[in-house]
């Protein structure tokens, strides 16, 4: 049995979550208690970042190493496409959801959070303290306004610019790269989880998300075709 060390709410993890849902394998999901757990995971990995999958003998950890370990472990059905010039482009989005586009989901989240009490408790992991819990969930906004001030305006710019994109290409075709879903689908609506959270992450995210993102009509299309590829997968 697999087992995959992870945060519940990284887009990293939920990535590699995807990418056993696509590989249709089955794990034990672990969840790592931020601080005290991330020794235990340093002591089985050599670092302290999940995602972390565990096969067998073998200790996985960064998410393009365990998509690419699956991939040859489990070929069928594949990630990559055969032809090598459509796999340069999957690797090339891949990288640029891993990198640019979770930069931007990040900084948006954490904006959106600061100013919304249901978003930062739903964030809190689940072994957080009801005190702790009951603290951060009571905090006013305005306490906290001024994190929205000192984020990189220009990441959050470019953040909309991509989503824009992104829809107006998933509204000309099924998929990023081919005529198969791939991992450039998965590493990206990975990414975009943070911005308007999916059935699968439960109560109380669900639908909820960046204000201006996850509600702009504009961006309508981006998250149906999120949420075809979810139940292509089997999730809900």
């Amino acid at each position: 049995m697999l087992e995959l060390h992870q945060f519940r709410h990284s887009a990293f993890c939920e990535k590699v979550r995807l990418l056993l849902a696509f590989k249709q394998l089955s794990f034990t999901p672990i969840e790592v208690t931020p601080g005290v757990g991330q020794v235990d995971l340093y002591r089985l990995s050599g670092q302290r970042q999940v995602p972390v999958l565990v096969d067998g003998s073998e200790v996985i950890a960064d998410s393009t190493a365990i998509a690419l370990h699956l991939e040859q472990k489990h070929p069928d059905p594949a990630l990559l496409p055969s032809d090598p010039a459509q796999r340069a482009q999957v690797m090339l989005l891949e990288d640029w959801a891993d990198t640019a586009l979770a930069a931007g989901a990040r900084m948006a989240l954490v904006q959106a959070a600061a100013i919304d009490p249901v978003l930062r408790d739903g964030l809190l992991p689940e072994a957080t303290p009801s005190p702790l819990r009951s603290l951060v969930g009571a905090l006013p906004g305005g306490v906290l306004s001024g994190v929205g001030q000192v984020l990189d305006q220009q990441v959050l710019q470019q953040l909309r610019s991509s989503l824009e994109q992104l829809t107006a290409l998933v509204q000309a075709q099924p998929y990023l790269v081919g005529d198969q879903l791939s991992l450039a689908d998965l590493a990206v609506i990975a990414q975009l989880s943070l911005i308007k959270f999916p059935s699968s992450a439960g109560s109380p995210l669900a639908g909820r998300g960046v204000a201006g993102l996850a509600d702009d009509p504009r961006l309508e299309s981006l998250w149906l075709w999120r949420d075809r590829l979810g139940l292509q997968l089997g999730r809900p």
